[in-house]
């Protein structure tokens, strides 16, 4: 198996602790950082590293970082999303859960390259006994002198607070969360202004994921060029990797950036097959929201190549023939799923979740998921088909936040690749509409 830069102690005993966490290491980069080094030249080190945004988007943090305005005399922020709520997705939880001093020590090093004096994690709202845990980890940093006044002697101050949320999926978008972290509904704003440039309290502002700034105290002692040789290409680094759905081994996996998925799928030290030693059918490699791929492209892409678990190989073809490694939310499907079934479940979730400020996702989303409904219960007609598709493409780039496109671009895909058992729900109406229905070869499977 790869190097695991964030996981590596996850199993110690006590590791949860302050007292047994520094015994391993911790809180070297702080030490490093605040006593040996400016703020430019962490972030400098960030943007040697190559990291990338670890919660879906995928964009540079140092260059994030760099875009941060620094007025004379106004204060600065930074806020960790730890509102995790992607179906499919969950590293962050178990981050936070057994190695919170690992996000705290990430928080202080980060917040001292932004200038940042104040700073908060959103966590989100179900995860009330992960805030406990942050809670008390935070203290324990506070008592050994790690945040507060003068950390260290270096003159440096941080204050540290974690802010729940309220369970809403639109959370996660950096904007909302702002929103909802000042006590207002959380609507997504206008962009531009970025949050860069006026984000909290209409101040500079960055937002990112717990696995990107958990990645930071590495980056910090080992060095942003050594962090640079792990990975490939643009994809440097390790990533987390929620797995889940019809594997043999599901669960969360620290991978170097580069493995193939076949061996990610297959292999005994990762997944180890599909369950009951039934087929691959499809997956979903980053989340909900990322387009669902058929077994032979995710495992090869469109011009033959191994499809690698990297940003770039898994983009490869771009929408007609690739996906998104997104929050890396790894959902394996095998022969016994229903893809309508699965595409209308997604669907409901998205028209729950949409804010309802926009209305070509207020409306689309709820048209998505009537269409799909009527498909899956034996109600739909072939025109129901390319409706589906035609609603999907006027959500996308019309609405403030990602949202719909998350929506949208599962919908689209599945009908892209899958289109022959939308149709067969029409054909075979009465079939399809039993409880536990699956198209293969026109049977219907228990």
């Amino acid at each position: 198996m790869g190097r695991k830069l964030l996981t590596e102690h996850i199993n110690v005993e006590g590791i949860n602790t302050f007292e047994v966490y520094r015994k391993h290491g911790g809180y070297r980069s702080v030490e490093k950082a605040l006593k040996t080094m400016t703020p430019d030249e962490v972030v400098e080190e960030v943007k040697k590293s190559g990291l990338r945004g670890r919660g879906g988007a995928g964009f540079p943090t140092g260059m994030k970082w760099s875009f941060l305005a620094k007025p004379e005399g106004v204060p600065r922020y930074l806020v960790c999303n730890a509102d995790e709520s992607e179906p499919g997705t969950f590293k962050d939880r178990q981050l936070m859960s057994k190695l919170p001093h690992l996000l705290i020590e990430g928080m202080i090093t980060s917040s001292y390259a932004l200038g940042a004096n104040t700073s908060y994690i959103y966590i989100r709202g179900e995860l009330l006994y992960v805030l406990r845990i942050l809670e008390k980890a935070i203290a324990e940093a506070y008592a050994a002198g790690f945040l507060g006044k003068n950390i260290l002697g270096s003159g440096y101050d941080l204050d540290l607070h974690v802010h729940p949320g309220g369970g809403a999926y639109i959370c996660g978008e950096e904007t909302a969360l702002l929103e909802s972290l000042e006590g207002k509904r959380g609507n997504p704003r206008n962009k531009p202004p970025f949050p860069a440039v006026q984000g909290l309290y209409a101040r500079p502002t960055v937002v990112n994921n717990v696995e990107s700034i958990a990645a930071v105290p590495v980056i910090v002692n080992e060095g942003g060029d050594e962090y640079a040789k792990i990975g490939v290409g643009r994809s440097t680094g390790t990533k987390l990797i929620s797995a889940c759905g019809h594997l043999n081994k599901p669960g969360i996996y620290e991978i170097e950036l580069g493995l193939p998925v076949e061996e990610f799928i297959y292999s005994d030290e990762y997944c180890g097959g599909i369950w009951k030693g039934r087929e691959l059918k499809a997956v979903v490699a980053g989340g909900s929201s990322v387009p669902i791929l058929p077994k032979e492209l995710i495992l090869k892409t469109a011009a033959g190549e191994n499809r690698l678990m990297t940003y770039e190989s898994l983009s490869d073809g771009g929408f007609v023939t690739g996906t998104m490694l997104g929050s890396g939310g790894f959902i394996a499907m095998d022969e016994t799923t229903c893809i309508v079934r699965n595409t209308w479940n997604f669907s409901r979730f998205y028209h729950h979740e949409s804010c309802g400020q926009c209305s070509p996702c207020r409306e689309g989303t709820g048209w998505m998921e009537k269409v799909l409904h009527r498909l899956e219960h034996g109600h739909g007609h072939m025109e129901d088909i390319d409706l589906l598709v035609s609603v999907a493409k006027q959500i996308e780039g019309n609405t403030i936040c990602p949202l719909g496109e998350a929506a949208a671009w599962p919908v689209a895909a599945a009908v892209r690749h899958f289109r022959h058992e939308f149709e067969w729900h029409v054909t075979h109406a009465k079939e399809a509409a039993q409880p536990g229905a699956v198209y293969r070869t026109n049977a219907v499977l228990a």
